[in-house]
């Protein structure tokens, strides 16, 4: 999916304000969808990633959402800084250094062979009735991951067996996202788990 740059940066702008209502009585942005593209009102899945000073400090979304792109882009990012349970709330002190990257995701694709996920194209989520998890395209990317790695990443992160992808029959689904920073291209050291 393409996102022009106008959207592009409400959305970004969106996802700044929202994080900035935490520490302000000002409410979350709303907007008047007659001035913007219609893109602004579908739904889509979206992830927000909060970066500071190069160390992931929180990343939250939705696979799927029946908000506004709008309205879960400002959702995410509200929880990415307060409720990610790997990480204490962003502090006010933290926001000139705040960076953040937003993942718009397309619907999700069924495969049928493990054959079929291409890294640095592809997000996997792992879906089950007793667990889940999901990796966005970037997460193999950055730590170098092969497709065998990147499954086993994902097997670990939904809290069972690492290498249960090669005996069970597991329920994965693919994505691909369009991917934003307000750094632009930069490249991030961190390790996303």
């Amino acid at each position: 999916m393409e996102l022009s740059e106008e959207t592009k940066g409400i959305l970004m702008l969106a996802a700044r304000d929202s994080i900035q209502s935490l520490f302000s009585e000002k409410r979350p942005p709303v907007i008047d969808y007659t001035y913007y593209p219609d893109l602004l009102k579908q739904g889509f899945g979206v992830f927000v990633t909060i970066i500071v000073d190069n160390q992931l400090r929180g990343c939250i979304g939705y696979i799927t959402s029946s908000m506004s792109l709008f309205d879960t882009v400002c959702d995410s990012a509200i929880q990415a800084a307060s409720n990610d349970p790997r990480f204490f709330p962003i502090a006010e002190e933290e926001l000139p250094h705040v960076n953040i990257e937003i993942s718009v995701l397309s619907p999700l694709m069924d495969i049928t062979s493990y054959d079929q996920i291409q890294i640095g194209q592809h997000g996997l989520v792992l879906e089950d009735e007793y667990y889940r998890a999901v990796l966005l395209p970037q997460v193999a990317i950055e730590n170098k991951y092969d497709v065998e790695q990147f499954l086993t990443a994902l097997c670990e992160k939904a809290g069972i067996q690492p290498y249960s992808w090669k005996t069970d029959n597991l329920n994965i689904k693919v994505f691909t996202a369009s991917i934003f920073s307000e750094l632009g291209s930069r490249r991030r050291t961190y390790e996303q788990s």
